[in-house]
């Protein structure tokens, strides 16, 4: 159990409790003044290397020979993120920068009475790991079979890191995803977009409609003018279809060469000129980006890199339709 304070430090004197403000506290009456029972800091790290965490398997008690995130007591004299490095270095031999705050909390020890709890997380570390001496083990943990962790403040704080990080690795998993540009095999619902694919897929009637009144009337499409409107709007929803199809995986760069070679060949004998085709295309973009735009969602980060991560996309599947037509309308030329 704790030990309560009986005696003034700077008298000897026995204390009494008196009334301060809204709290009891012990006071001196040979010196007249309160004596402020503080909380003790104890200060704990978030270190997170390659989607895995750090802990430390327990050799004292209270919780022996359970996990726990590298912790301790902040001494004297020393800041609190210099409290941070040193227990971490102290119980794992690692060496690593305090890269921010990530909980504050507080609880009450049998031992140790009143506790603040500050944990912080850690960039990538350095040195050797080892067990340091009052820790039994240690190890990196993968987050989805890592064990219970043994502290009140160690689970509140790691359960708001990952709501922190979740949002933030989706969004780099699905840039390294699209940087690969790689549509060998399906990766619905993989993309940070995807729902917004859908939400396109689901809405080509509409999106072909605005397109077929812009082709239909723009200076740069004119033979568009004349040709049968239905069938204008059945080939768009189908340019859409194959859109949705590649981002998804189910079309090669092999299957884009072939529709939109054979794309530009058929135009050609139809009459059509090779800018108006290219227009045609470029207005099927427009009107996809303008009604991502009009539905996407700008509340939360992850939103907005979904409309931006779209757009990057979409170029990347048009300048490959664009480049194909071209070299089918050039055949026989």
């Amino acid at each position: 159990m704790t030990r309560k304070k009986s005696h003034c430090s700077f008298c000897g004197d026995k204390f009494t409790i008196k009334k301060e403000g809204t709290a009891y506290r012990y006071y001196c009456i040979s010196c007249d003044k309160y004596y402020h029972d503080n909380p003790l800091p104890v200060v704990s790290i978030i270190l997170v290397k390659d989607r895995k965490i750090l802990l430390v398997k327990r050799k004292r008690e209270p919780h022996r020979g359970k996990w726990c995130l590298p912790m301790g007591f902040a001494a004297a004299g020393e800041s609190i993120e210099n409290a941070a490095k040193r227990e971490l270095n102290e119980k794992t031999g690692l060496n690593a920068q305090i890269t921010g705050l990530v909980d504050v909390d507080s609880g009450i020890s049998e031992t140790y009475g009143d506790l603040l709890f500050l944990t912080f997380e850690a960039g990538l570390p350095q040195g050797e790991i080892y067990a340091g001496a009052d820790t039994a083990n240690v190890m990196f943990f993968p987050l989805d079979s890592m064990p219970a962790l043994s502290f009140p403040s160690n689970i509140k704080a790691f359960e708001k890191f990952l709501g922190n990080k979740l949002d933030y690795w989706a969004i780099v998993d699905s840039f390294q995803m699209s940087m690969n540009g790689s549509q060998e095999h399906a990766r619905i619902g993989k993309f940070m977009s995807d729902k917004l694919i859908q939400l396109i897929e689901e809405n080509a009637e509409y999106i072909g409609n605005q397109w077929l009144n812009d082709v239909r009337t723009n200076n740069s499409t004119p033979t568009y003018w004349d040709f049968d409107p239905q069938k204008s709007m059945q080939r768009n929803k189908k340019v859409i279809s194959q859109f949705s199809k590649w981002l998804g995986g189910f079309y090669c760069d092999h299957d884009i060469r072939r529709l939109y070679s054979d794309l530009g060949e058929v135009r050609k004998t139809e009459g059509y000129r090779l800018s108006e085709i290219i227009s045609a295309l470029s207005l099927t973009r427009k009107h996809i980006w303008e009604f991502a735009l009009s539905n996407g969602m700008w509340n939360k980060t992850e939103d907005i890199y979904a409309v931006l991560e779209l757009d990057r996309r979409m170029m990347m599947f048009f300048d490959k339709a664009s480049f194909y037509v071209a070299k089918g309308y050039e055949i026989n030329y």
